[in-house]
Order: C-alpha cells, then sequence, then structure tokens
C-alpha cells in the first residue's frame, strides 16, 4: 500500500502537515521526512514497535546503527551528561546543522537509560550512540511537538542512493512507511558529516557536507580578543597571543590552527577590512611581530557563539557584549582579568603603543598559562 504523501511545496499547510506527522509518529507509524541533507524515516523512541519496524526496513544497510533526532542543542547534555570539550565546541558551531556526532554510551544517567529496552538495543548495538539537531525547520517543528526524540535513518534501501527528493523516497522504501512529507529537493543532497567523538578527540567517519579538515577547523578551541575599531589593542593582542600559544605549544604560528588553537579579533564597532594602525604595526614589528596584513572586523554573532574565550579590552566592551549576547556570559571575560581596563592608544605616538604592547603582554601571558590546550582537536 501506497503511503500518504504531503505535498508542501505549492498550496499545502506546513502546520497541518506537521500535527499530521507527530500524530502519525504518536500512533506508533513510519514517516518520512525531509531534513537539509537528505530525506530520512523517522518513528517516535517512545514506541518500540515503530523503531521495531524501522529496523526491519533498514535490513542490511551498513550505515551503522540508526540515529536519535533532537529538537535542541541543549538536549544533547541528556544523553551525553559528559560531552568531552571538543563535542561541545561542534554541538555549539555545528547544530541545528548537517553533523551527526557518534560517541559512547558510557554515563549512567544517560537519558537513552529511561528509552525501552528494544530502542536502546537499536541505538547501541555496539555501545556507541548517534545523535543529531537537524537544520530543517519543518523537522524541527515535528520534534518540538513530539513527546521524546526520534529515531531516523536514511530513506534509502540496501544499496541504493541517499534519497533527496520525494520520488526517490516513494521509489525506495515507498511500501515500507506510512506518512511522506514532500518539501521539494534537500538542500545539501548528501549525508551529514559523521564525527566520533571521545575523550581522545575527534575522528572523521564520513565527510559529508563538511570536509574533514572544516570539521577540525571548527572542533578547536577558538579565542577572541575584543576592542573598539578593531584596528590597534586587539589586532596587536592578537598577534601576541599567538606568539606566546604557539611557545607553549612548541610550534610556528602558522601551525597553531593545525594544532587545534585558532585566535582571531574583532571590534564592538568595527568597519570591514581596515588597516591595522602604524603605530601599532610599528610596534609589533619591534617584536618581530607582522601586523601589516590585518584586516578589521566586526564582533558578529557566528563569532560570538564560536568562540570559547572572548577577552575584552575594557569593562565597556564586556558589557556590550553582554548586552547583545548574554548567553555568552561565561565566555566573555576582561583580558586584566579585573585589574583595570587596556586604554585606546589611537591617535598616541609610538611609545604609546608600545606601552599598550607591554601591558597586553603581561595579562595575556597569564591566560596562555591558563588555558586548557589539551582539550584543542
Amino acid at each position: 500500500m501506497s503511503p500518504q504523501v504531503l505535498d508542501l511545496s505549492g498550496t499545502g499547510d506546513p502546520q497541518d502537515a506537521v500535527h499530521r506527522a507527530v500524530q502519525a509518529l504518536v500512533e506508533g507509524k513510519l514517516v518520512a521526512l525531509p531534513t537539509e541533507t537528505v530525506y530520512v524515516v523517522a518513528a517516535s523512541a517512545l514506541v518500540p514497535e515503530a523503531v521495531a519496524r524501522l529496523v526491519a526496513m533498514r535490513g542490511g544497510l551498513e550505515e551503522g546503527p540508526p540515529k536519535l533526532a533532537l529538537r535542541s542543542t541543549d538536549e544533547v547534555y541528556d544523553y551525553v551528561p559528559q560531552l568531552p570539550p571538543v563535542g561541545r565546541r561542534l554541538v555549539r558551531r555545528c547544530w541545528p546543522g548537517p553533523m551527526t556526532l557518534q560517541l559512547p554510551d558510557a554515563h549512567p544517567e544517560s537519558a537513552v537509560q529511561r528509552l525501552p529496552a528494544r530502542v536502546r538495543e537499536a541505538l547501541l548495538p555496539e555501545r556507541e550512540l548517534r545523535l543529531r539537531v537537524p537544520g530543517h525547520e519543518l523537522m524541527l517543528k515535528v520534534l518540538r511537538l513530539v513527546a521524546g526524540p526520534l529515531v531516523v535513518c536514511g530513506a534509502h534501501g540496501p544499496g541504493e542512493p541517499e534519497a533527496v527528493t520525494t520520488a526517490q523516497v516513494l521509489r525506495q522504501v515507498g511500501q515500507q512507511v506510512d506518512l511522506v512529507l514532500d518539501d521539494g529537493p534537500c538542500k545539501f543532497g548528501q549525508p551529514s558529516s559523521l564525527v566520533r567523538v571521545d575523550e581522545k578527540g575527534l575522528r572523521v567517519l564520513r565527510p559529508g557536507v563538511f570536509s574533514e579538515a572544516n570539521l577540525k577547523r571548527l572542533a578547536s578551541i577558538m579565542i577572541v580578543l575584543v576592542c573598539t575599531g578593531n584596528t590597534c589593542r586587539s589586532p596587536m593582542a592578537e598577534v601576541l597571543l599567538k606568539q606566546h600559544l604557539a611557545g607553549r605549544l612548541g610550534c610556528r604560528v602558522s601551525e597553531l590552527e593545525d594544532r587545534g588553537v585558532v585566535v582571531l579579533s574583532a571590534g564592538t564597532a568595527a568597519s570591514t577590512g581596515m588597516r591595522a594602525a602604524p603605530e601599532a604595526i610599528a610596534a609589533m614589528r619591534e617584536r618581530g611581530l607582522d601586523l601589516s596584513q590585518h584586516e578589521s572586523q566586526p564582533l558578529s554573532d557566528r563569532l560570538v557563539r564560536f568562540a570559547d574565550l572572548i577577552l575584552t579590552m575594557t569593562r565597556g566592551h564586556r558589557q556590550a557584549i553582554l548586552e547583545q549576547w548574554p548567553e555568552a556570559e561565561g565566555r566573555v571575560h576582561l583580558i586584566s582579568g579585573g585589574r583595570g581596563d587596556v586604554a585606546d592608544p589611537i591617535g598616541g605616538p609610538l611609545e604609546l603603543y608600545r606601552r599598550c604592547a607591554e601591558q597586553l603582554e603581561t595579562y595575556l601571558q597569564d591566560w596562555v598559562s591558563q588555558l586548557p590546550l589539551e582539550d584543542a582537536a
């Protein structure tokens, strides 16, 4: 029997489709849903019979166990209470989005333990759990309304390519699902990137949408130095910090990103593409550091979300950041550690820039000794 197909590309009512999908899932039916990567078949994790149907439908597929689709980034900590630092960074930077995390199921307080036994067996054949927060709004709406997570797998048969259109879903698994939500071709048209994370770091099992190089950069420790215009204080702090971090890691500055550390600078009121002040360039040149290629950038949502540590020159900068991004409070600190502000040398003589650099260097040495570089990707 063919499944019911709800076409959302024309006159379809997305909200009605969401409610019908939720109702079907609650009733133990299998529903094919769009994501930003490929179409998936979903079953409620609270209905063992539906999950058993899903596992049987997958047959001899070699793509590993099905995944748990979660409704929000915060929910991952219910399932992995002790998520390693690399995993926390990937979750903050990649979700909702096209990345699947594979993690050891090793915590006795994991919410997995509250799922039915048959569902746990399906999810954890080798004591490894796969989690994802998809970046497709329709899928997220379903997840927000359904009780519990969804167990999902690709909507394709053994030996078949990933289904990225409803026509492919119907051809490959149409006789095995009860409802299909048709939202047109998937945005990326390829699987999510699969990354295994444990206390030792990460291993890319399948590049997918994110390349291995992108994933390793996304898993890096990121430090952002912030001033006002991003032409004096924060650029000097950026190159000084890179120099000290390279010394601690025993590598060249150019090798920091390969060692899992990214250092950037930005300004709360910066324009894009401005060069560093000539005096700042000269003060750094005296220290053997090159600031001549610096280009200013404004502090952005993306930088704040990605940053593990944001160091501001003044209390005013910190306050401005927290007013706009209050969720970043635990990651935004005064570079002096509470010993006062770093005054802006703009418009002053070279000697003023030298004194500013000395002040920055003193403060940065303290931060370098504290940073958990062993957690770098």
